[in-house]
């Protein structure tokens, strides 16, 4: 048995379905072993595509999305998505192909210190230059993988190991189950008293909630203690928007409507909330109030996060205990209601606009109308994913993907076609700006070769509309973010994608319907009027508290 069939055999045995990635000379003996696997070789068209793809894979199924690419090129380009994934905390293995041991030691083609680049963007990382040591290599990547916090590892393999023939029998290890622990009663009972003993306690929900399927023992709480609820981008969905105590979703920077909610507040209860996506200067700018902090790990040291008390482990379970240690409390939440209200309008306010180019919260209206609670949208980065995270209303976790962490553009479509392989019952849908699109456009061939039905939404503008905003903001002009099309509809089509251009306010709607009622994969091209960007900027400056 080669080294790379031992490895196959190891990847089999963590139960991995899928390889997200992209060939090369120095990674043929690993492609050679898949053919005789039942896991199944996901051709992509960029490596950075398949680390988008595995991330989400990991993201949605909790297990380790694996992706592959050889030396040199390949793995610097999988290196964005594996950064990607690790500071979006979704648990990743990258497998690299590698120069071989004999010209390590020198400038060599294509070779580069593959674990000394990785390291700074995964949990951990190793090259294995021993025959003996994959089965523990495979197995504590996965194993780090999904600890929390979950993240990114990385398994290097030069060529010349891949090839080679064990001396000895070797098997893959035992699978060990780490289940997290839970806080101690003393612990519990201090939290229930610094809940109690606050007039105007919040939560902040982080996507730490979905990680740890909290959502039902945070419903539980809310409904209990009458406290509400502020998603963070990645949290949106922890807590249905159609809950009363729901206050959507904050992480714009500057004044929101939700900026009252943390104003308002004596205590924030940040449960599983990471603040590499929402950094608390935002939210809490004078550090003046404390924060009860409930997650699997401790808090990261921030002067604007003055963390009152750590409640660390199971946050399902914590949840449950806590839950068991409060009184029942009403509250006055009228202005929650007010929020809420004044939030909320802004979709019904733009649901039945018909003008062209279409706002942003048309665009948004007419998507969530169209989609059923259980369907999933997956938000590129640009301006785009400001109204969607601001207006697209979630009533499951991991309903609305958003990468918040690295935030790296060109991450839906790939992502699209990860989802749509996990959940091929649902609708997916990938909103992209034309900036964003055309990093990873070349995945449209990915998804029409697995026959898989996505729905690509995107927001065309011609230039980078999130940076223009920022400038405008600034400097009240803009500087080099305008940029040429192609003509998306030919482009869409070539790929064996249906193709529909929105030319009318009113079409959007019924057009999406159809897109859905298709079940193939389609692009449909809708010019935006990102003027909103500015008028939203000015409507929140006159927001009062």
């Amino acid at each position: 048995m080669r080294v790379a069939e031992l490895l196959v055999k190891c990847l089999e045995h963590e139960g991995v379905k899928y390889i997200f990635g992209v060939p090369g000379e120095e990674n043929i003996d690993i492609m050679d072993a898949l053919l005789d696997s039942n896991i199944e070789f996901i051709l992509t068209r960029h490596e950075t595509s398949a680390a988008f793809m595995a991330g989400t894979y990991g993201r949605l199924t909790g297990k380790p999305g694996v992706c592959l690419a050889t030396l040199g090129p390949g793995a610097t380009n999988l290196l964005t998505g594996v950064a990607n994934s690790n500071m979006d905390l979704s648990p990743l293995v990258a497998l690299t192909g590698q120069a071989g041991l004999e010209r390590q030691h020198k400038i060599s083609h294509q070779y580069y210190d593959l674990v000394s680049i990785y390291e700074p963007v995964t949990k951990w990382n190793a090259q294995i230059k021993t025959t003996e040591i994959v089965p523990e290599v495979v197995r504590k990547a996965f194993q780090v993988a999904t600890q929390e916090k979950p993240g990114a590892t990385h398994i290097d393999i030069p060529e010349d190991i891949a090839a080679m023939e064990l001396e000895m029998d070797a098997t893959p290890l035992e699978i060990t189950q780490h289940p997290l622990s839970e806080a101690g009663d003393q612990v519990i009972q201090e939290a229930a008293k610094i809940i109690e003993q606050a007039k105007h306690p919040l939560i902040l929900a982080g996507n730490g909630i979905t990680r740890g399927n909290a959502s039902d023992s945070l419903h539980a709480l809310v409904e209990k203690t009458n406290i509400p609820v502020v998603h963070s981008f990645m949290g949106k969905g922890a807590l249905s928007w159609e809950n009363e105590l729901s206050l959507l979703t904050a992480g714009m920077g500057g004044k929101d409507y939700i900026t009252c909610g943390f104003k308002q507040s004596d205590l924030i209860i940040a449960i599983g909330f990471d603040i590499a996506e929402y950094p608390p200067k935002n939210w809490n700018p004078e550090a003046a109030t404390k924060v009860l902090h409930i997650d699997t790990e401790e808090a990261e040291t921030d002067a604007n996060y003055p963390v009152a008390l750590n409640v660390l482990g199971s946050i399902n379970e914590n949840l449950k205990k806590l839950n068991e240690s409060l009184s029942p409390k009403e509250r006055d939440n009228n202005w929650v209601k007010n929020v809420r209200k004044d939030a909320l309008a802004e979709l019904d306010q733009f649901k039945d606009d018909v003008s062209f180019p279409i706002k942003p919260q048309k665009i948004v209206s007419d998507l969530r109308s169209v989609l059923n609670e259980e369907d999933i949208v997956i938000s590129d980065v640009g301006a785009h994913k400001m109204w969607m995270a601001r207006m697209y209303h979630t009533y499951q976790p991991n309903t609305c993907l958003i990468s918040n962490g690295l935030a790296s553009m060109g991450v839906a479509v790939p992502s699209a076609i990860a989802a749509k392989m996990v959940h091929p019952n649902r609708n997916v849908v990938a909103v992209c700006g034309d900036g964003s699109f055309q990093m990873t456009s070349a995945e449209l061939e990915t998804a029409k070769r697995l026959h898989l039905p996505i729905i690509v939404l995107l927001w065309r503008d011609e230039g980078y509309g999130l940076i223009e905003w920022h400038q405008q903001k600034k400097f009240q002009r803009s500087s080099y973010i305008k940029f040429e099309n192609p003509d998306f509809i030919q482009l869409a089509k070539s790929y064996g994608f249906e193709a529909m251009q929105i030319q009318k306010g009113e079409e959007l709607k019924p057009t999406l319907e159809k897109a859905i009622s298709l079940n193939k994969p389609v692009l449909i091209d809708c010019p935006v009027d990102y003027r909103e960007n500015m008028k939203l900027t000015e409507k929140l400056g006159d927001v009062l508290c």
